[in-house]
Formats: structure tokens, sequence, C-alpha cells
């Protein structure tokens, strides 16, 4: 039971939570949604809803096609370089969908969830174009998901109602070369994170230590302690061999006695490592 409830989360087979909103980050429904939105607490993505005012939505608009498209840029820019102040921002889309829940929704997706928060932080205190900024944090981790795929075919038949996004994209030189100044700008003033990041990659490619050569040293001491060990035996056996003659040429036990005790003498005399406890 478990595992099919894991399977089916956030699919439209999953009849508790909501798929669009687990997908998308909104919700044609709204609060009135049968099924729950739930949302995140931590996340690299953020939206601002409503923020970009198309002004051919007007319907007394007279700009030009030419003139839409540089209002859109200069917006594009706008936003993109004052959400590169609170951390590295990887991607930024721009909703074209005339629907109240995805309506000039603007969304940012950074490289850390703690940059995006204080993104969000800082939007709901902000205004733009005289209104107030309404940010939190969203679901959506994979655009590719949430895009209208009929939409980039050109096939959508649902139009600006439709349920997901349709982007509003610029020119793809002006996204490399906002990407470009924003690489730019974190190399020459690296703030905390890119510090930490740096000196992590620093450790992780350092050249591994050389092994110690002093392994091969030690069999050579052991080696000179086994000669040592041999020249010790070679000694005491000398001497008790010495002893012998004595042994042999004295039978009575006294002299047996007394040649003994020489022994012992010699053989300490022989090994200075034993104690002399005669007497």
């Amino acid at each position: 039971m478990a595992s099919h409830l894991s399977n089916i989360y956030g699919s439209e087979q999953d009849k508790v939570n909501c798929s669009f909103y687990l997908k998308i980050g909104a919700c044609r429904h709204g609060e009135r949604c049968s099924r729950k939105h739930i949302k995140p607490t931590f996340s690299q993505t953020l939206v601002i809803a409503n923020m970009y005012q198309n002004p051919a939505h007007d319907p007394n608009c007279k700009l030009s096609e030419a003139e839409l498209t540089s209002y859109f840029e200069t917006f594009y820019e706008d936003v993109f370089c004052e959400l590169v102040k609170y951390g590295n921002l990887l991607e930024m889309h721009v909703c074209d969908n005339v629907g109240d829940h995805l309506i000039g929704n603007v969304y940012a997706r950074y490289d850390w969830e703690d940059e995006a928060q204080i993104a969000v932080d800082a939007f709901n205190q902000r205004w733009y174009a005289g209104r107030p900024l309404f940010a939190e944090l969203s679901p959506v981790t994979d655009f590719r998901e949430a895009c209208c795929r009929q939409n980039d075919m050109g096939e959508c038949n649902r139009g600006g109602f439709c349920n997901f996004m349709h982007l509003k994209e610029p020119r793809s030189s002006l996204v490399r070369e906002l990407h470009a100044q924003q690489r730019v700008e974190r190399k020459l003033h690296p703030s905390i994170r890119d510090q930490e990041r740096a000196k992590e990659i620093a450790e992780f490619s350092a050249p591994a230590p050389a092994l110690s050569t002093s392994l091969d040293k030690h069999p050579q001491k052991h080696s000179s302690s086994k000669h040592s060990d041999n020249d010790e035996d070679e000694d005491n056996q000398e001497a008790r061999s010495e002893d012998l003659p004595h042994r042999n040429h004295h039978p009575d036990s006294s002299n047996n006695l007394d040649s003994h005790r020489h022994s012992k003498k010699s053989r300490r005399g022989s090994d200075p490592a034993q104690p002399d406890r005669s007497f």
C-alpha cells in the first residue's frame, strides 16, 4: 500500500494531492481546490505571482511587435539583475498565460534553497511598477514537465488559458549575456557560499599524499636483530663447550661443584645482560 501511494504521488491518479500544483506551482481552482496544495518549506524555486504586466493584453495597446519585444526584454533584464543579488540564479522564466493563476508569473530557480528563501523574504518587501510583489517558494523542480509541450510545437489550441506554462522567451543571446555577466560578477565578488564551494573543490581535487617509504626499512631492522640474537646464541654455546673439559677432568663431586660455579661465572662474563647474583 505504501509503495502504491509513493508511485502515484503527484500524478493524476493521486486523489489527495493536486498534481497541477506540484508540477506548476499554481492551480486554477486556488484555495477552492478539492485536493491538497502542499506548499514547500524549502525549495530552490520561487514564484512571484502576476509580476509581468504584458501590454499586449490591454485592448487599447498600440505598441508594435518590436516595441513589445523590447518592453519584455527590458523587464526580463531588470528582474534578472535584481534576482542575482541573492544567489546563483540558474534559470528564470516568465509566463505568457492569461489565466488568473498563471498570468505574469515569474519563476526563478537558484543553486541553493537558502538563496531562494532570502530572495522570497526580500521580494515580499518590494514594489514593482507601482504594485506590491508577492513571492513564495514553489514546488516546481523541472520546467520541462511544467511547460505545455503542444505550445512548444505550436499546436496548443487552448491558447493563453492553458493550465500548463506558456513561457515568454527572450532572445537567447540576451540570456547568455546575462548569465555570463553573473559569472564574472561572482568571480570578482564571491559570496561566502562561493568561497566555501571553492574550498571544498580544492580539497576534493587535491592529490593524495605519497605513501611513506619507512616501511621498507623494517625488514632490515628485523634481520639485524636476528643476526644479533644468533651471535649471542653462538657465544653461549662456546661458553658451554669450554666448561665440558673441566667437568670431565675433575671427577670428584667437590671439584665438579667448583667447575660448575666456574662455568656460571664464565657464562655471566660472556653475557653482560645477566645480573651478577653469585656470593
